[in-house]
């Protein structure tokens, strides 16, 4: 889960899926659905075919060359392990919805409304539980103006950003069993704490930082 080429793995069990069922697929394919699970948006059966394994090999790449561009490179190092162990956890989530869309194009009954909350949910979990262990750079993490600043607003940043990923994470999931009607305000309400109070707290720890200074 750790390795810089799950993604490849990944991408040809996707391409396997892909060629296996397409001959089955109707000419056009949901691929995008409300938050009530009704399908709101379609493509043609090779788009869909094709998406999945485009996008995984794309995050695959993307995460190869990043560290490439970025002015704190010498950082990855110290966080390798848990830089790939992020990148994979989307890899495998976007292998999930890859299932879901061609399952739902065969005919099979998926609830999506359930389903996405909760892997969503889960995704959540897991970067967040791992959050602590990222080193400042300039793409992976809570990334403001104050954190990229400061070494030392970083670090208790993400670790108080990490805990509150993680509640984010389980409140998305909790939603997947709740009535339709709660999820949008679970889902604003998970944000609210998974996003918009960390960056918050960052400002207001960049802040203090400042006025401690001689």
């Amino acid at each position: 889960m750790r390795s810089r080429w799950f993604g490849l793995v990944i991408a040809a069990l996707a391409i396997a899926i892909s060629i296996w069922s397409y001959p089955g697929l109707p000419p056009t394919v949901a691929t995008h659905w409300n938050l009530r699970g009704t399908p709101d948006g379609f493509s043609s059966r090779l788009v869909a075919a094709a998406i999945g394994p485009l996008v995984i090999v794309g995050i695959t790449l993307l995460f190869n060359v990043l560290p490439r561009f970025d002015p704190r490179r010498e950082n990855y190092a110290k966080f390798l392990s848990t830089y790939w162990l992020f990148a994979n956890a989307v890899i495998a989530f976007m292998l999930i919805i890859h299932a879901v869309v061609i399952a739902t194009g065969l005919g099979y009954s998926v609830r999506i409304d359930r389903l996405m909350p909760l892997f969503i949910g889960l995704l959540f979990v897991v970067i967040g539980n791992y959050l602590t262990r990222v080193e400042p750079n300039w793409f992976v993490g809570i990334r403001t103006p104050w954190t990229l600043s400061s070494d030392t607003v970083w670090r208790k940043t993400h670790r108080t950003g990490g805990g509150l990923m993680v509640l984010g994470g389980l409140m998305i999931a909790t939603a997947a069993f709740l009535p339709h009607s709660a999820l949008l305000p679970v889902l604003i309400g998970a944000l609210v704490v998974a996003a918009v109070i960390p960056v918050v707290l960052s400002y207001i720890l960049w802040k203090r930082e400042q006025h401690d200074r001689p």
